[in-house]
């Protein structure tokens, strides 16, 4: 039988869910570390002496969660070692992940009843009634067909004492932490469709655009092997949309850029998938636009637009960039809330005179470590640079009060980007 791999993002939150004898525990401590592995035993054991007393799960398990929230706000992979057979304890597990706007992956080893029965009478310790995990089964088999719809990010299944043993646990960076990227970066907002003033800009900056057989853009490299960021709204408003996206496609296809999502790009794919959303004038128009184009490059479009992530965390940390900003606690983070802000800001609850939601203004109180970059609407504060795009909205870096300058940004710079040298030992250096 072949390894199953058993892919975790890391940070997460992991639940073990499994009837007592499925070898939650052996599993827990063959893949991770024991300060990752939370285990409802243990905290009985620590409130109360002795880790069979039942009548001590509740403050345990209060223990325990108390313990988890302190381990993810600091971003640290956590693992749930309970039973987790029945939907209430596992919906409090996805909860507190969705609280730190973390994924979390549910472990399940489903092994036949007879081989747990067995695993138990033969326990040297603590032997836990056969009616017990008859009772346990029988949850954990009604609860079954809801897991896929329990809010989990992954759900790994164990049906066979071999595949359990056999299991390898893979762990992946969450797809926003890109920190071991580092520069130098040429970092550019919101070019809504101006794919005319974005060559000019890509060529200002030294990058060498390769064309195809219709002269058209489709890549650009630069010498000294610097790269774009793109900080989301690439499409809409301007005369090509298409053009844009097939240039940025390109370069990011090439290694020599990265774009991050923005509202628009948000918008137009809900479009192109049919799915619910307001067509305004600018999606209308960027939709004519690649009505003109083949159903291969349609296709290809929204496979791009899909893959995209809300924000980049990049250079060690030194460096994130979303298209609205982000607060330091959601730094290389993902959930749907992390993916809101992004994409339009932290809404106050209230609105303004047009209807719209008022957005917090998070940029004049950041005192984080890393600097944003960001764009998506003017709004200037203090301590914020701004610089125009090619569209006429503002590019804006926001940098901790006790960061030194950025060489180059916010002083004279043109066409709506912001050079980044490498942050660091570079901070210094100009571009």
């Amino acid at each position: 039988m072949p390894a199953r791999e058993l892919v975790i993002p890391e940070p997460s939150l992991v639940l073990l869910v499994g009837v007592s004898g499925s070898g939650k525990s052996t599993f827990a401590a063959r893949h991770f570390g024991p300060t990752e592995v939370l285990s409802s035993d243990f905290f009985r054991g620590l409130v109360a002496d002795d880790e069979s007393d039942q009548r001590a799960s509740g403050d345990a398990f209060e223990v325990l969660y108390q313990v988890a929230r302190k381990r993810l706000a600091a971003g640290l992979l956590t693992v749930v070692d309970a039973t987790n057979v029945h939907p209430d304890a596992r919906a409090e597990a996805v909860e507190l992940a969705r609280e730190h706007d973390l994924p979390a992956v549910a472990i399940v080893l489903d092994l036949p009843l007879p081989l747990c029965l067995d695993r138990n009478a033969g326990r040297s310790d603590r032997v836990i009634e056969p009616r017990v995990l008859r009772n346990q089964r029988d949850t954990f088999r009604r609860g079954v067909p809801g897991l896929l719809g329990e809010g989990f990010h992954t759900i790994h299944r164990l049906t066979a004492a071999e595949q359990v043993d056999q299991a390898r646990v893979v762990r992946t960076r969450l797809p926003c932490d890109l920190r071991h990227e580092t520069g130098p970066f040429d970092v550019v907002g919101d070019v809504h469709g101006c794919r005319d003033e974005l060559e000019t800009l890509l060529a200002t900056l030294g990058y060498l655009l390769e064309r195809d057989q219709a002269a058209r853009p489709v890549a650009a490299r630069h010498p000294d092997r610097r790269r774009v960021v793109f900080v989301g709204d690439l499409v809409d408003r301007g005369p090509d949309t298409a053009g844009v996206l097939r240039l940025v496609i390109g370069m990011v296809a090439a290694g020599d850029a990265l774009a991050v999502l923005g509202n628009h790009e948000h918008k137009l794919l809900r479009a192109l998938r049919g799915q619910a959303t307001r067509v305004g004038p600018a999606v209308a128009g960027a939709l004519a636009q690649l009505d003109g184009e083949s159903p291969e490059f349609r296709a290809l479009v929204e496979r791009f637009l899909a893959g995209l992530v809300p924000h980049y965390v990049l250079d060690d940390g030194s460096l994130v960039v979303a298209h609205a900003g982000l607060p330091e606690r959601m730094h290389g983070r993902l959930s749907d809330r992390v993916r809101e802000i992004c994409l339009y800001g932290q809404a106050t609850g209230e609105t303004d005179g047009y209807g719209r939601p008022v957005r917090y203004p998070w940029a004049r109180e950041y005192r984080g470590k890393a600097t944003v970059v960001y764009g998506h609407t003017p709004n200037p504060y203090t301590g914020v640079r701004e610089q125009h795009d090619l569209s006429g909205h503002r590019l804006r870096l926001r940098r901790p009060a006790d960061r030194p300058a950025v060489p180059g940004a916010g002083a004279g710079l043109r066409l709506g980007r912001a050079r980044l040298p490498p942050l660091g030992p570079a901070v210094s250096s100009q571009p």
